[in-house]
């Protein structure tokens, strides 16, 4: 394994990171993010009101599947054998709402990109199920709130 971790090879060419001399350790992540929406139109989707269904419920699954196929979908990104996600959605001000993904692994490699994933899809498709009735929404904010390892936590503000 290199000294240090790097996506270019020895060539100059993109290439995945070799984490197999890594040590598998128990790691968590925490994203969140914004949908915003006119008030009417999260009034619909926190009521299941939606022409499309039931948005929420939709948007959980589609941020917990995209989680899954992270590693499908970003190409540097390691297949990761996931053993939670949990995707949850607050209103935090009646135009404003809260997506929040969380996600367990025991790997030899983080887990940050699943969780930003996760908020990021579920956000699109909050998106997909309103668009027909609100012509201004907004995603704003998706950021990692948290990361551990081990023992070890960091935070970022």
């Amino acid at each position: 394994m290199h000294n240090q971790l790097t996506h270019i090879d020895d060539k100059g060419q993109a290439s995945m990171v070799d984490v197999s001399a890594k040590p598998l350790v128990k790691r968590t992540a925490i994203a969140t993010g914004f949908f915003i929406a006119k008030k009417e139109t999260l009034d619909a989707v926190m009521n299941g009101n939606l022409p499309k269904g039931e948005a929420i419920a939709v948007a959980r699954i589609a941020g917990i599947q995209a989680a899954k196929s992270c590693g499908s979908l970003i190409p540097m990104c390691h297949p990761l054998p996931i053993e939670f996600v949990g995707v949850c959605f607050e209103r935090n001000l009646p135009e404003k709402l809260q997506i929040t993904a969380t996600a367990t692994i025991t790997a030899r490699t983080g887990i940050e990109m699943e969780v930003l994933t996760a908020v990021s899809i579920a956000a699109l498709t909050l998106w997909d199920m309103t668009k027909a009735i609100d012509k201004d929404l907004r995603i704003e904010g998706i950021t990692l709130i948290q990361k551990t390892k081990g023992s070890v936590s960091s935070s970022i503000t």
